[in-house]
């Protein structure tokens, strides 16, 4: 839905851009016991640990000062695949 929403609103100079996060060490986190935590980062394939938000918040500024991205997804998630449910 990103692309089509960005030829849209192009005409009114707005831009779409999307984030698709991986596994962030966020305050959800904080009621896993820390082996579980190791374990999850673990399946990240590169880097090997949960994402810091302070990568998602740079990544998020970078879209900001950068007018050329538009209508894409960017996927956040050291090239993990999450399994369908």
């Amino acid at each position: 839905m990103t692309l089509p929403i960005a030829r849209d609103l192009a005409s009114v100079n707005i831009r779409v851009v999307t984030i698709a996060p991986g596994l962030f060490h966020t305050p959800l986190f904080a009621t896993l016991p820390e082996e579980a935590i190791k374990a999850l980062g673990a399946q990240v394939p590169h880097p090997a640990r949960l994402g810091d938000p302070a990568e998602y918040a740079a990544l998020a500024r970078h879209i900001v000062e950068n007018p050329m991205l538009n209508g894409e997804t960017i996927r956040l998630d050291g090239a993990i695949r999450m399994a369908p449910r």
